[in-house]
C-alpha cells in the first residue's frame, strides 16, 4: 500500500512540475524572453521528456525564433502598412514596408519536434493543425496540402476522437475537424494562384472519400472546375450536393452561375428563381439582378 501511495505521489508531483513548466514557458513567450524560454524547455525535458505539451512548446519556440521581420524597399505594395516613396515628379517610386522571412534551419527544428509529437500522440489535433498553420504561413503549399491529406486519412482511423491542448477531448470532433478544413481551403483560394486549384481539388476529393456527403467539399470541388471553365464537371458535385440539401441557396446560386457561364440562360434563370425562394436578402437581390441581365 505504501508503495502504491508513493507512486501516486510521484506521478502527481511530476504532473505539477509539467504544469508549472508550461505556465513558465508561456510567461516568457509573452515577454519574448527567448533565453528563459529555452532554459525552461531544457529543464522541462529533463523532468518529463515525453510530455506532449513539451513538443508543442518546442515547436512554438523554434517557429517564433525562425520568424524574421525586415524592412524592404519594393516596387510592389507589400501587405500591411507601408510608406509610399515619391520621386521628384511626385510619382510613386516604390514602397517601404516590412517583409517576413523564415530561417529554414530554425524552422526545421520546430517541424522535427512537432513530427515527433504527432508520432507519439497521433490523436492530438492541435499538433497537426499547428504544423499545417506553419506550413501555410511559410507558403509551403505542397507540404501544407500533404499534411492536410494525412490528417484526413487519419481521421477515418481514429473516428475523429481528437484531443487538444493538455490532452482534453474534443467533444465536437468531426464537425470541428471538417470546419477547420474549410478554412484551409479558403486559405488556398485566397492566394489567387490558379495553380493551387489542384491542391484544393486534391483536398476536396480526399475528404469525399471518407465523408461522401460533405456538402462543403462538394461545393469546393465544383468551384475548382468553375474557375477552370469545366462547367459540366462542376455541375456533377453541385447536383449531388443539391440532392443532399435542396434548399441550400448558395449551392443553387452556384448551379445557376454554372449554367450562366455555359450559356444556358433558361436553366440559369430556373436556378436563380430557386435561389430567390430559399435565399437571404442579399442572395435574393443578387439573383434578381442576374435574372434581369439574362432576360435582356
Amino acid at each position: 500500500m505504501k508503495n502504491i501511495s508513493l507512486l501516486i505521489a510521484i506521478l502527481l508531483s511530476q504532473f505539477g512540475f509539467c504544469q508549472n513548466f508550461q505556465s513558465e514557458f508561456l510567461k516568457y513567450c509573452q515577454t519574448k524572453d527567448t533565453l528563459n524560454q529555452l532554459r525552461t524547455l531544457e529543464e522541462w525535458k529533463k523532468i518529463n521528456p515525453n510530455d506532449p505539451e513539451l513538443y508543442t512548446s518546442y515547436f512554438n519556440y523554434h517557429f517564433s525564433k525562425s520568424r524574421k521581420e525586415v524592412i524592404a524597399l519594393t516596387t510592389d505594395q507589400p501587405n500591411g502598412q507601408s510608406l509610399v516613396i515619391k520621386d521628384s515628379l511626385n510619382k510613386t517610386a516604390g514602397f517601404l514596408g516590412s517583409e517576413i522571412h523564415y530561417d529554414k534551419s530554425e524552422l526545421q527544428k520546430g517541424i522535427s519536434k512537432i513530427d515527433e509529437g504527432i508520432k507519439n500522440y497521433p490523436n492530438r489535433l492541435d499538433m497537426r493543425f499547428g504544423k499545417i498553420y506553419v506550413l501555410g504561413q511559410t507558403k509551403d503549399w505542397q507540404k501544407f496540402t500533404s499534411e492536410i491529406i494525412k490528417t484526413i486519412q487519419y481521421s477515418s482511423k481514429n473516428k475523429n476522437n481528437w484531443t487538444w491542448t493538455n490532452n482534453e477531448t474534443r467533444k465536437d470532433g468531426e464537425n470541428f475537424f471538417l470546419s477547420a478544413l474549410q478554412d484551409y481551403q479558403l486559405q488556398l483560394y485566397n492566394t489567387g494562384d490558379n495553380k493551387l486549384l489542384d491542391n484544393m481539388k486534391e483536398i476536396a476529393n480526399e475528404v469525399l472519400k471518407f465523408y461522401p456527403n460533405h456538402i462543403e467539399s462538394l461545393s469546393n470541388l465544383s468551384i475548382t472546375y468553375l474557375l477552370t471553365k469545366e462547367y459540366d464537371k462542376a455541375l456533377v458535385p453541385l447536383y449531388k450536393a443539391e440532392k443532399l440539401n435542396p434548399k441550400d441557396y448558395i449551392l443553387l446560386s452556384n448551379i445557376a452561375q454554372a449554367y450562366k457561364l455555359k450559356g444556358e440562360k433558361q436553366k440559369a434563370i430556373e436556378y436563380y428563381k430557386k435561389t430567390i425562394e430559399f435565399g437571404d436578402d442579399r442572395a435574393k437581390k443578387y439573383a434578381k439582378q442576374q435574372i434581369t441581365e439574362l432576360k435582356k
